[in-house]
């Protein structure tokens, strides 16, 4: 069997900074009570690591409120601002592990709203990142991520400019979609494609290794936002993609009739995890 593991598989940039924060502030405080608020990237076999280094999750405000921490790790997606003033009011030492590529979104949506435009967000409104980015943006913002939420949107006063940005997790051809949806209103718009190339890379290799095997597996926690999308993206190219957290969920039956598997996994998916699942699938046929 001819097994091809994409370049791109495993953590990003932004997944590997946050979660090196981590274990660097493990050795830095030791001793201290280190938390972080929402889980540092979304990947649970990561998360229970670091828990059994002594660190726990903070999930909401109210648990960070309370909570008896002495330092507090900002997770990859990012926080809204009000998140900082609790930790500031409280005295606790915040460690920011945000993904530069979302603290530029964030920074742009301050700007742009404090200029007077109004903001949309093209992405997940359940989604961390974009509760963050939202939480950046004012009064005047609203979150887009169907056609019928794009026909939906209007402005009272035709006159606003807009200003677009995404999830950085975000399909790209989707965001392009939505934005033509838009712009067609004829609002005065700025688009910021602020999907990061990392995310565009990956979906690209991903569609291609998809098109051309038998059997693709992709590889994430089952909350990743990025990882959803590479399977949905693999699901349009070949029918026989499978979605799995860890080599535990991977059915070697569902591969015995195939002469070629594409592998690839999302941006918060540890090389360990990676490796298991390549090597196994290489042994096995």
């Amino acid at each position: 069997m001819n097994v091809e593991l994409a370049k791109t598989a495993g953590f990003c940039f932004g997944v590997k900074r946050a979660v090196d924060t981590v274990y660097q502030q493990i050795e830095q405080y030791r001793g201290e009570k280190i938390f972080t608020y929402g889980p540092i990237i979304h990947n649970e076999e990561v998360i229970k690591d670091l828990r059994s280094h002594g660190v726990e999750v903070l999930n909401d405000e109210e648990e960070l409120k309370t909570a008896d921490a002495d330092v507090v790790v900002i997770r990859s997606h990012g926080v809204a601002k009000y998140i900082y003033d609790i930790l500031e009011e409280r005295g606790i030492t915040c460690v920011d592990a945000t993904c530069p590529f979302v603290k530029k979104i964030h920074k742009i949506v301050a700007e742009k709203s404090a200029e007077g435009s109004y903001i949309v967000i093209v992405g997940n409104g359940e989604h961390p990142e974009v509760q963050g980015i939202r939480g950046w943006a004012g009064e005047q913002v609203t979150v887009v991520q169907t056609q019928e939420d794009a026909e939906r949107f209007e402005l009272p006063d035709k006159d606003q400019k807009v200003c677009i940005v995404a999830q950085t997790t975000f399909n790209y051809n989707k965001f392009k979609e939505l934005v033509e949806i838009i712009s067609k209103k004829r609002y005065d718009i700025v688009v910021l494609n602020t999907i990061c190339n990392a995310t565009k890379e990956r979906q690209t290799e991903a569609r291609q290794i998809a098109a051309r095997v038998d059997a693709m597996v992709v590889i994430g926690d089952k909350r990743s936002s990025n990882t959803q999308k590479l399977f949905e993206i693999c699901k349009e190219e070949c029918l026989n993609t499978y979605y799995i957290q860890t080599l535990d969920d991977l059915d070697i039956n569902q591969l015995r009739s195939v002469e070629s598997v594409g592998i690839t996994a999302g941006a918060s998916t540890p090389n360990k995890i990676i490796e298991e699942v390549q090597n196994n699938v290489r042994i096995n046929f």
